[in-house]
């Protein structure tokens, strides 16, 4: 159906993904062949604030072209730094109202820890969250809070059978935008089970039906399904006009001659559809011009990657004294002709949130001392001649510790050796330590029944995974540490078979002997309770388990800040 006043629309969209909490500049090192002389300056690259000041260049010249202007976040804005670590995701909305973004995709990461954080969030910010193949509207009116019951949030529509989207009057036409994100999020990501995601592919078909149906005929798809799955679907689905894409970190583009990557180019052109995608943690912006005729093809496309450097960059100190300076002049003036790159300015007001709001807090705790060893906290995913890890185990317990302490009766904690990602050296344990190098992922916590003939196939499956004894594993990150569970592992016995003498310690202090038939309370990290690599026995458990709102830092810096001393106690027995 064409719309009685369609007509030719002209824009400018900007768009990012996969930002990922990356607030601050990172520091990035680059590789320029400057007069045969290969360097390697390190650049100030990214960051809220560029973006915010880029944006804002492309919109004003969008104006002074006579052109609309849209942009756009294709989603996974949560995870990835302290700012989410120790925020949850308040840090992220206050950013991203300060960007004044149009839209944002529901991305994967966002539903780590559940529907509880996302739900927040929605009530923080000023833009809308698109979902359009998440279906909300049985969420159980039980919950404190529900993402179903928010304004800010465009899921699928159940009554309808398409997604959600929003429209944008652009030059008096109107364009509609909807989102799709991995219709497999419950594989990958931990959304409630009462929300579940549809088919895609489906669901894409259905809305653009509905959305040209409805009069309007400029589309653009907001997706967080991934590249190869973005340029899949531009191949099943006609109508859409652009796709803008996330998930896969994607910078389409040659940055090559910056020593990084060659990509696909930017926009590529599928069955009458652009598809980009933008990179990944705030380094980079991409931008199209595109117009679209009455019948919603885009006639006219015209776009590029951006890296958004600073002015200064910082050479190895490797070269001649007498050429440094002309080497640094000519490696300056490199970049600002380079297509790719943007120099610019910190926007101040987005500069100004984080120092004001969040910096302070970030490098207090930074500096903020839960314990301290005396000798190094060693971790290691498979025991070896030098015994286990030190630290897994003490990650265990802590789930425990933290579930009692919020009223849950757990007999026992499994988590998997690849959920810690660092040792730690002697001297003062921070709370930077623990969230951003030894439980840098958000990952929350959760617990379940299960009866006791499950657990030795559950500790069996994860070693056999990690070892490839008779399997092929996926690794050995999915060797088990425990805590109150004590146990041999006969590597030489046949499968099912492999674990005796198996022993969990109850609330009386004492070690007892598996009952086959007895329910036991346990806590693991979502990702071990989805039953990945070799733990697919803890799918037995007993109804469903519970994922909570606390993560695996959360955890173990509340254990250490109660038990301070516990890290200089011997560890006991654990396998």
């Amino acid at each position: 159906m064409t719309s009685n006043n369609a007509q030719t629309v002209s824009l400018t969209l900007a768009h990012i993904n996969d930002t990922h909490s990356y607030f601050e500049p990172s520091s990035l090192q680059l590789s320029l062949n400057i007069d045969g002389q290969t360097l390697s300056p390190y650049v100030s690259a990214g960051g809220f604030a560029r973006i915010a000041t880029r944006a804002e260049q492309l919109k004003q010249q969008a104006l002074q072209q006579n052109k609309g202007f849209l942009f756009l976040h294709a989603g996974d804005c949560f995870q990835g730094t302290l700012y989410f670590s120790l925020f949850k995701g308040k840090a992220n909305a206050d950013m991203l109202n300060a960007l004044d973004i149009d839209a944002m995709a529901l991305g994967n990461h966002e539903l780590d820890m559940g529907n509880e954080p996302v739900a927040r969030f929605l009530q923080r910010i000023q833009f809308p969250l698109l979902a359009g193949n998440w279906d909300v509207s049985q969420e159980s009116a039980k919950k404190s809070i529900r993402v179903s019951d928010s304004e800010n949030l465009v899921p699928y529509q159940p009554l309808t059978q398409h997604a959600g989207w929003i429209t944008k009057q652009v030059q008096g036409t109107p364009i509609a935008i909807f989102s799709l994100a991995l219709d497999k999020m419950a594989d990958i990501s931990n959304p409630d089970q009462d929300t579940p995601f549809l088919n895609a592919i489906e669901v894409a078909k259905a809305t653009v039906r509905a959305i040209q149906a409805s009069g309007v005929n400029n589309i653009i798809l907001l997706s967080h399904l991934g590249y190869e799955a973005d340029l899949d679907l531009a191949q099943q689905v006609t109508g859409i006009g652009v796709i803008v894409g996330g998930h896969s970190h994607r910078l389409q583009g040659d940055f090559s001659d910056l020593g990084l990557t060659k990509d696909d180019d930017y926009g590529q052109y599928v069955n009458q559809t652009y598809v980009v995608q933008a990179g990944y943690h705030s380094l980079s912006m991409g931008h199209c011009h595109i117009t679209f005729n009455q019948d919603g093809k885009v006639i006219d496309f015209n776009g590029k990657n951006e890296l958004l450097l600073g002015r200064r960059l910082c050479l190895d100190a490797t070269l001649a004294d007498t050429h440094q300076d002309d080497f640094h002049a000519k490696a300056s003036e490199y970049l600002r002709q380079h297509p790719h790159v943007v120099i610019c300015k910190k926007a101040p007001k987005l500069h100004n949130i984080l120092l004001e709001k969040y910096i302070p807090k970030v490098r207090q705790l930074q500096e903020t001392v839960v314990a301290k060893s005396d000798y190094p906290l060693r971790h290691i995913r498979i025991p070896d001649q030098n015994g286990p890890s030190v630290l897994a185990p003490l990650v265990a317990e802590s789930f425990t510790f933290m579930m009692r302490k919020q009223g849950y009766e757990v007999d026992f904690a499994i988590h998997n050796a690849g959920g810690v990602r660092a040792s730690l050296n002697p001297g003062k344990i921070t709370i930077a330590d623990i969230a951003g190098k030894l439980l840098p992922f958000a990952v929350p916590i959760g617990v379940y029944e299960i009866k006791g003939q499950y657990l030795a196939a559950i500790l069996e499956g994860a070693i056999n995974n990690a070892l490839n004894n008779g399997v092929t594993g996926t690794g050995s990150g999915s060797y088990p540490y425990t805590h109150n569970l004590d146990f041999d592992y006969l590597p030489d016995n046949p499968i099912g078979h492999r674990i005796g003498n198996l022993h969990i310690r109850l609330q009386d202090g004492l070690w007892h002997a598996i009952e086959s038939e007895r329910l036991y309370k346990g806590t693991s990290s979502a990702y071990t309770m989805k039953g990945k690599e070799g733990y697919d026995a803890i799918l037995n458990m007993h109804k469903y388990g519970k994922v909570t709102y606390f993560s695996m830092s959360d955890c173990f810096v509340e254990f250490l800040q109660s038990n301070p001393q516990r890290i200089l106690q011997p560890i006991e027995k654990y396998r």
